[in-house]
């Protein structure tokens, strides 16, 4: 690696190399926003990285800076230990985790536009280590993105990495940037329905398991049913949108 930063109080540490122009737009204590530009992708994009405090109160100064970022035309993501869960999914072992200490939390996501980007790997990035009945996992880490992120990057993944020597899974983000210069638009054709294998093809593509959000299933189902469905139509009719 060629460059590095940390943020003031030193928790948040970046490391970028030469093919990577990094630009530092903002750095506190809980967060590092920066503008990234690789030298394969001309557009540029936006990463917050975030370290968040463990009590409530002292979060909000982090949820302030990413409003910050919330009508940024740039495609943009968040990533990293955000010290709370979305849901009671998110957090096994110990008392029964009481959701209003997450209203913040939510509130700031959908206040920001964001989509969890799901993940692939262990359900939970976080366990205490403790014996017995004391132990303890939760979902603390995560990435989210905005809709110009998807719109851009849509094959981005986040996989849950072993940890080792810490209490924290590390995160593996791969960013696809995988736009062409020519939009392709899908088009839906009717007499695709009367093919006999046009409802298994749909089922079996639907039911194919995602992790995440509600809204990040959602998106992922649908592109993975759309590529489905040019691959499957073209294999059987050949490639109509060419003819």
């Amino acid at each position: 690696m060629n460059f590095a930063h940390s943020n003031p109080n030193s928790k948040i540490w970046l490391f970028w190399s030469n093919e990577v122009i990094c630009n530092v737009l903002d750095s506190d204590q809980q967060q590092v926003t920066c503008e990234l530009i690789h030298e394969e992708c001309s557009e540029k994009f936006i990463i917050t990285f975030v370290y968040a405090k463990c009590k409530d109160y002292l979060r909000r100064p982090l949820w302030d800076s990413m409003l910050q970022w919330a009508n940024t035309d740039y495609p943009w993501c968040t990533i990293g230990d955000f010290n709370v869960i979305s849901s009671t999914k998110e957090k096994i072992g110990g008392r029964d985790y009481n959701i209003s200490k997450s209203l913040e939390f939510i509130s700031i996501i959908e206040a920001c536009g964001l989509v969890d980007m799901g993940y692939s790997g262990q359900n939970y990035t976080w366990c205490n280590h403790r014996k017995n009945g004391d132990r303890i996992w939760k979902r603390l880490d995560r990435g989210m993105v905005n809709d110009n992120w998807l719109d851009m990057m849509p094959q981005s993944s986040i996989t849950h990495l072993p940890s080792v020597g810490s209490d924290h899974s590390p995160l593996l983000m791969e960013m696809n940037n995988n736009q062409s210069t020519v939009i392709k638009y899908f088009k839906f054709l009717n007499y695709w329905t009367e093919n006999d294998n046009f409802l298994s093809t749909v089922e079996k593509c639907w039911k194919r398991h995602v992790n995440g959000e509600p809204m990040w299933i959602l998106h992922t189902k649908l592109r993975r049913l759309t590529k489905t469905l040019r691959d499957w139509s073209k294999k059987e009719y050949g490639d109509v949108f060419e003819k």
